[in-house]
């Protein structure tokens, strides 16, 4: 058991063991569930989170209230021109992660990882490297993909905070990035405190990032963090897959990220009070969507 990335690397290394290992080892130690029953149920967490993906790049998807829908398909589109400015790996993956979002949005059914507004990170960050690494990822090696991630947020949801509404969109999108990162370096055949690096640099650079949804809803600009989310993943874990090293522990990014979080005013923390919500545009989609009194509008019929 841990409580602690400190102590995830440390149990990982003593017995020369993969964190998706230990991962698996807690869950079986928590729960009483035996392997194949853990192992099976977080398949079918991967399971869901393709069925969204491929939802999101392929169909007309767009959300009741018109604000996102069709930007993961149209990033397809542009991505087969060939003439991208980014690498092919990640903007497949950004696309990917918008994807789930743009599902999330239109009401669709997504694996919240580790919320339905940052659930879009992780598997954009994965699908995006199934097309990259050669040979390609086995389907254990995905739903090993997941356990990293998920030993990672556990570490983050025990000490600091997963939600928007407590500490920001850096809770959120920012401890999904850390997530994927740490995961994505396993997955490349990097160590446990490599994936510790990756952790933490990908958080770091997410400190202070607000919560700021327009018009209250999980779409503007949740869906295009989430796809910024996946690039810096895949950009951290590069670092630290290379020997670069956060100089912080990854233990105080995550206390640093909580005592950020509690320092921000409420009108960074989900309230659609600050940021982008509070813009002349962001008040004025409020209105198109939800009408002058702030509650939806309603057709009466006679």
């Amino acid at each position: 058991m841990f409580q602690t990335v400190k102590e995830l690397v440390e149990l990982a290394e003593k017995d020369q063991k993969k964190i998706s290992e230990i991962m698996i080892e807690t869950e079986i130690e928590t729960t009483g569930s035996n392997r194949e029953a853990i192992f099976a149920k977080m398949s079918s967490n991967l399971d869901v989170m393709e069925d969204a993906v491929k939802r999101g790049i392929s169909e007309n998807i767009r959300s009741h209230s018109g604000l996102t829908g069709g930007d993961a398909k149209r990033l397809q589109a542009y991505l087969a021109e060939g003439q991208t400015l980014s690498g092919v790996a990640m903007l497949d993956a950004v696309s990917k992660a918008m994807a789930t979002n743009e599902v999330n949005a239109a009401m669709g059914v997504i694996c919240a990882t580790p919320t339905a507004g940052s659930a879009g990170v992780v598997p954009g960050t994965l699908f995006g490297l199934c097309e990259r690494l050669k040979p390609a990822p086995t389907r254990d090696q995905m739903v090993r993909f997941l356990f990293t991630a998920g030993a990672f947020g556990f570490v983050v949801a025990n000490n600091a905070s997963i939600s928007g509404a407590a500490g920001g969109c850096q809770a959120e999108v920012g401890s999904a990035t850390g997530m994927a990162a740490a995961a994505a370096v396993e997955l490349a055949g990097g160590s446990p405190q490599q994936s510790a690096h990756a952790m933490a640099i990908a958080l770091g650079n997410m400190l202070g990032l607000i919560c700021d949804p327009v018009a209250g809803l999980v779409e503007v600009p949740c869906v295009k963090r989430n796809a910024v989310g996946a690039s810096t993943a895949l950009v951290a874990a590069d670092m630290a897959l290379a020997g670069i090293e956060s100089r912080i522990p990854c233990d105080e990014v995550i206390e640093a990220m909580y005592r950020v979080g509690r320092m921000m005013p409420a009108a960074f923390r989900e309230t659609a009070q600050g940021g982008l919500a509070d813009t002349p545009r962001g008040r004025a989609l409020k209105r198109q969507i939800f009408g002058h009194d702030g509650q939806k509008s309603v057709t009466k019929h006679p």
